[in-house]
């Protein structure tokens, strides 16, 4: 079965298309006008092995940042389908440089964030930092899913964050992946 989701999200102040292959080679391809965003989610592709699709235009940054995170979310959770049979956690460090960051994904079905990134900065290249926040809470939520985010330490706020993508792509690699010993869905409940 295709493990393949797409989402298009129309308002008065977007229009975002996302669609996601989960078991995908780590292809991105990435339509917006905010650079570091769009770096940020080629780096979330390519290390999870997701393909990632999206094509976003708005009025203003703070609502494109939050509806590519809402579309991302709901895309990659609709892919999962209704009984998956997943690992359903995963964890990962990664460094940059100078910097070092962990990630705990647990997709879990219910939605809980935590996310301490160290930016020291108001900005992080064309992202003001609130909205590299918001865009991680908002996927978080919409995954339904829990990500605990850390940056253990680090100088450079560019790398800060690059190492928590990093750290959050290769856990939820782990936690997305299919397990072929597992009969029925990874909870004692028998749903997730």
């Amino acid at each position: 079965m295709a493990r393949r989701a797409e989402v298009v999200r129309e308002t008065k102040e977007t229009v975002v298309k996302a669609s996601v292959n989960l078991d995908g080679v780590g292809d991105a391809k990435i339509l917006c006008n905010i650079k570091y965003l769009t770096h940020m989610l080629n780096t979330l592709a390519h290390h999870s092995l997701i393909d990632i699709s999206v094509e976003a235009e708005g009025d203003l940054t703070h609502h494109i940042v939050e509806d590519i995170a809402i579309c991302l979310g709901t895309a990659i959770r609709r892919s999962l389908g209704e009984e998956p049979k997943i690992r359903r956690f995963g964890s990962a460090s990664a460094p940059m440089d100078d910097a070092l960051a962990s990630a705990a994904v647990d997709l879990s079905g219910r939605s809980f964030c935590k996310v301490d990134l160290k930016i020291t900065g108001l900005c992080v290249e064309d992202m003001v930092v609130e909205d590299i926040y918001h865009f991680i809470r908002s996927f978080a939520e919409h995954l339904n899913a829990n990500i605990h985010l850390d940056v253990k330490y680090g100088e450079n706020d560019h790398h800060k964050v690059e190492a928590a993508f990093k750290a959050l792509a290769l856990a939820l690699r782990q936690a997305v992946e299919e397990d072929q010993r597992r009969k029925s869905v990874a909870s004692v409940k028998g749903a997730l």
